[in-house]
Order: structure tokens, then C-alpha cells, then sequence
């Protein structure tokens, strides 16, 4: 939600969130954001893709150049900080659903079609229900069971 809320208040309000980690502008790849848990600690990494985009054969990206006023990934990363420390001050005295349904929000919309590549390299195809209540993503799949997914490879159809 940080990353999300830092390009739309410097001018760039039509992004949008795949699960489980990339922003989507204009639906090619904008951004990246990796987790990793080391004790008792969670570090967080951002790849936005500021002047340039990258060209990944089968995926759109995109980039922020002619888009967004930021002089430098600096001035981007000041922006970032207060809205992430913000934003983890709501987790942390409001729990995980205010940044859920903010999440949910600003995501692509209920019934988009997805492509969940799991694993152990099955696929699922299905509907985006939107999240569980901890965050896991909920697909409904063809035969109209809804699958929840806690780790995946997520493609929009």
C-alpha cells in the first residue's frame, strides 16, 4: 500500500496492485516488492522502475519516465518511507484489515481473471475474489470453488 500511495501522491494515481507483490500501470509491471523474514525481523525491497523499464518476453512493463515529477530514486524514497512507516502504524494498532480492504481498493477488479502458477508447477486458473483475512489471495476457480493461495506466480488473463 506504501508503494501504491507514494506514486499517487507524486502524480501518478492510476496504479494498481497484482498479488502478491507487483503495481501495475496502465497493466504492465511498474514495480516489484520482495519480503523475507529473518527472525523476527521482515525486510522489505522495492524495484520501481523509474526512467527505464525492462523487456521481459510475455510481460508488459512500464516505467514512471513522463509520468511522475521525481527528480531521483532518492526523492522517491523519501516519499516512501513516511508512507511505509505510516502504514505499518496502521497494521500494527489496527490489525491486518485496513490494509486489506484499502488493498483490495486499489487492486485490479473483483472477477479478473488470473493465472495462479504454483510451486510445485501446477497452474490454476480462475477469478480474483479478493484477499483472505490474512492476506492470502482467494481465486474461484471454473468449477466454482474458491482456492486460497499463500505463495504464487499470479498472471492477469
Amino acid at each position: 500500500m506504501a508503494l501504491a500511495e507514494t506514486i499517487g501522491t507524486l502524480g501518478c494515481p492510476a496504479v494498481t496492485i497484482k498479488w502478491p507483490n507487483d503495481l501495475l500501470l496502465d497493466g504492465a509491471k511498474l514495480a516489484g516488492i520482495l519480503l523475507e523474514r529473518s527472525g523476527d525481523a521482515v525486510i522489505a525491497g522495492f524495484g520501481v522502475n523509474l526512467a527505464t523499464h525492462p523487456t521481459i518476453e510475455g510481460r508488459q512493463t512500464a516505467s514512471l519516465a513522463g509520468r511522475l515529477w521525481v527528480h531521483s530514486a532518492a526523492e522517491l524514497f523519501d516519499h516512501l518511507v513516511s508512507d511505509f512507516a505510516r502504514w505499518l502504524g496502521i497494521w500494527r494498532r489496527d490489525g491486518l484489515a485496513p490494509v486489506i480492504a484499502r488493498w483490495e481498493g486499489q487492486a485490479h477488479p473483483l472477477g479478473t481473471p488470473l493465472v495462479a502458477n504454483l510451486s510445485d508447477g501446477s497452474s490454476l486458473a480462475g477469478a480474483f475474489v479478493g484477499l483472505a483475512d490474512d492476506g492470502a489471495l482467494r481465486l474461484r476457480l471454473a468449477d466454482g470453488a474458491v482456492r486460497v493461495i499463500h505463495a504464487a506466480d499470479v498472471f492477469v488473463v
